[in-house]
C-alpha cells in the first residue's frame, strides 16, 4: 500500500460551474478520498457533487476546520492517514491554507513527515494581482485590516508609506458585507494618486476588474456589497 497523503484541494470561489476553471486532473486525483477537512461541510459537498453528480456523499466523512476549531483536535483529523486513508482539504473558496486555516493542518502534516499535494486552482490574490497591472515583482498580502476606531486609518497609512518606500503592491480583503467601508475609508486616507484595484466577483459572471488612482474612483464606486473583493494599492 502506498503511503497516505494530504491533498489541498482548491474549490470555486462563487457560483461558476467547478469543470470551467479546475483541470480535469483535480478530479482524477481526488475520487478516491473519501475523507475531508472542511471549512464548511454544505458547500464542499455541494461541490464534490457538481464535480461528479454519480458520487455518494453519504460514504464520505467530513471533519470542519474554522476559526473556532481549537488547535487539540488537529491531530485527530489527520488519524485516516495513520490507517492509509488519504485525506482532502477544501476551503470554503479558492485555494486551502491561503488566507485560510488550512495552513494549520498542513503545517501539522510537515511535523508528522506526511507528504502534501497541492492541486491546481484559483486563487483571489494572485488573480487579482495578475489582472491588476499593479507592480507583480514585489507585492505584500496582507489580509483584513482592523475594524475598531483609528487603527484602519493608521494601518492604511503605514501601507501606503511602505508601498512608496518600496514600490510595493499592498494585497487586502475584507468581509463581504464591509467592503464599502473599507472602500470609503481607502478613498479618505489614500493619497490621490495612489492607484487602487479594486477585484471583485473573481471568476464568476460578476467579475469586475479596474484600477484607477483613489481621485479617479471618488464619485464613480461600484456596486460591491456583499460580493467577495479583493483590493490592491500600489502608492
Amino acid at each position: 500500500m502506498s503511503k497516505a497523503k494530504l491533498y489541498m484541494i482548491p474549490s470555486p470561489m462563487g457560483e461558476s460551474d467547478p469543470k470551467s476553471i479546475f483541470p480535469d486532473n483535480n478530479w482524477k486525483q481526488i475520487t478516491h478520498i473519501k475523507y475531508f477537512i472542511v471549512e464548511n461541510i454544505r458547500t464542499a459537498r455541494r461541490f464534490l457533487k457538481l464535480m461528479d453528480k454519480n458520487i455518494v456523499i453519504d460514504d464520505l466523512h467530513f471533519e470542519v476546520l474554522d476559526k473556532r476549531t481549537k488547535y487539540n483536535e488537529f491531530s485527530n483529523f489527520l488519524a485516516p492517514i495513520k490507517k492509509g486513508f488519504d485525506i482532502g482539504v477544501i476551503s470554503e473558496a479558492g485555494c486551502p491554507g491561503v488566507a485560510d486555516p488550512g495552513a494549520e493542518i498542513a503545517l501539522l502534516a510537515h511535523q508528522n513527515d506526511i507528504d502534501i499535494i497541492p492541486l491546481v486552482g484559483p486563487s483571489s490574490i494572485l488573480i487579482a494581482q495578475m489582472a491588476s497591472g499593479l507592480n507583480g515583482q514585489s507585492f505584500a498580502f496582507n489580509g483584513y485590516l482592523p475594524i475598531k476606531g483609528s487603527a484602519p486609518i493608521k494601518e492604511l497609512q503605514k501601507f501606503e508609506n511602505r508601498s512608496r518606500q518600496e514600490n510595493q503592491s499592498q494585497i487586502f480583503i475584507e468581509a463581504p458585507y464591509r467592503n464599502m467601508q473599507l472602500l470609503e475609508t481607502m478613498l479618505k486616507v489614500l493619497s490621490p494618486q495612489t492607484k487602487l484595484c479594486i477585484a471583485t466577483g473573481l471568476t464568476t459572471q460578476e467579475e469586475y476588474i479596474k484600477t484607477k488612482t483613489i481621485k479617479q474612483w471618488k464619485g464613480k464606486l461600484p456596486s460591491i456589497h456583499k460580493i467577495p473583493t479583493i483590493f490592491i494599492f500600489l502608492a
